[in-house]
């Protein structure tokens, strides 16, 4: 009954995600048809996954808010068990895939990557301290600041570290940009924020100008620290033309993209070979074929999600749906950034995915299941406006 009582879902939101899956679906198989072998299945698993997208995220839209919160903890456990049995799993059930050991394999359904589900998982429960935190402290101290600061560490910071040592840099920056407005809307004070903005901040510009004013110490003291393949990574974005290896599918990228001109190229008429290009360079496979226009008009699409999901979000009641619909937004908004950023060179290269649009299972469920946290708030603000009525 339940199920029949639900109030609708957002229909704008709901449509955009349909034709973004119409989009994704034309895409991984015209990006995929020229350069892989068994290019025809990619689209019919993309089309299952946007399917079993579909139905997690109505089954999420039917819980109601506390429901979600009970399932926090438990949840998060469970992912986070998941994201330490990389390390002691053995190949035959979780491969070494491009020298990062992230996915599970699973019968059928191909790989389960634990650390996309992470972002689930944190956003539920960092919201749950949080307000646990606003409602124990009605006038917060400075100390008392420091130790919600000190939980939200407690509880990002080890799961996040393994995800870093498998490893994935790309998406501990997704994490880090979906807590961080967090912490911000918690309100902590003023100059805890402050100094949490600094610390940041001056480091990033200590790195600039050590990389453009010191070249030698930055090379040997900074990035002597980090692994072969993120120093790759870093010289392929800062130096493309030199670092030529490193930098392939980089250039790779921009030349598709640059080469679809104003309208494309036409549909399945791309001819510029990109490393996944049906995964994290499918924007590159857009471009190419669909020129300027369709470029834009992907991007339009994939913000106005986020336009209303912020817009759903101003109209919660609930301090602990505001602060989850201002991690999700923000979550998309960087990750769209990081993305196209990359394809066209002006980011480094971080294995990021564009939301809704490329390849892979567990990157588009897990989005799925926020976007079903979207229309729970929907859902709740649609119960306060007709609850008398009903």
């Amino acid at each position: 009954m339940k199920l029949l009582q639900l109030k609708k879902l957002d229909n704008s939101l709901a449509i955009s995600l349909l034709l973004l899956g119409i989009i994704s679906c034309l895409f991984v198989h015209s990006s995929s048809i020229a350069f892989e072998q068994y290019a025809s299945l990619f689209i019919v698993k993309q089309f299952i996954y946007y399917s079993l997208g579909f139905l997690i995220m109505y089954g999420v839209a039917t819980l109601d808010i506390e429901q979600l919160k009970k399932i926090g903890w438990p949840f998060y456990w469970f992912i986070v068990a998941l994201t330490f049995g990389l390390f002691i799993a053995p190949e035959s059930i979780a491969r070494t895939i491009n020298e990062a050991k992230s996915w599970y394999q699973v019968p059928l359904l191909g790989s389960f990557q634990p650390s996309e589900f992470l972002k689930f998982a944190f956003l539920i429960v960092v919201s749950k301290v949080i307000v646990a935190h606003q409602a124990k402290y009605v006038r917060p101290s400075f100390l008392s600041d420091m130790r919600l600061l000190f939980t939200i560490g407690i509880i990002t910071l080890p799961p996040t570290l393994a995800v870093y040592k498998q490893p994935d840099t790309g998406m501990v920056m997704l994490y880090m940009a979906m807590i961080i407005p967090m912490i911000y809307f918690s309100g902590i004070q003023t100059k805890l924020l402050v100094i949490f903005t600094a610390i940041p901040v001056s480091i990033v510009t200590v790195i600039a100008t050590l990389y453009i004013k010191f070249n030698d110490f930055f090379t040997e003291k900074l990035l002597s620290k980090l692994s072969g393949h993120q120093v790759s990574r870093i010289y392929g974005w800062l130096q493309p033309y030199e670092y030529t290896d490193s930098s392939f599918q980089t250039r790779q990228g921009f030349m598709a993209i640059g080469s679809g001109e104003f309208i494309g190229k036409g549909y399945l008429q791309n001819n510029v070979y990109v490393p996944e290009k049906h995964t994290d360079f499918i924007f590159s496979a857009i471009a190419e074929e669909v020129g300027f226009i369709g470029g834009a008009f992907v991007i339009a699409l994939l913000f106005f999600v986020i336009y209303r999901i912020v817009l759903i979000t101003v109209q919660a009641k609930d301090p602990f749906m505001t602060l989850m619909g201002a991690g999700i937004s923000s979550l998309l908004a960087f990750q769209i950034t990081q993305n196209i950023g990359m394809t066209i060179g002006l980011l480094p290269v971080t294995g990021v995915t564009l939301p809704f649009l490329s390849y892979g299972g567990s990157s588009l469920l897990s989005n799925f299941m926020l976007m079903g946290i979207v229309m729970i708030i929907h859902n709740s603000y649609k119960g306060y406006m007709f609850k008398v009525g009903d």
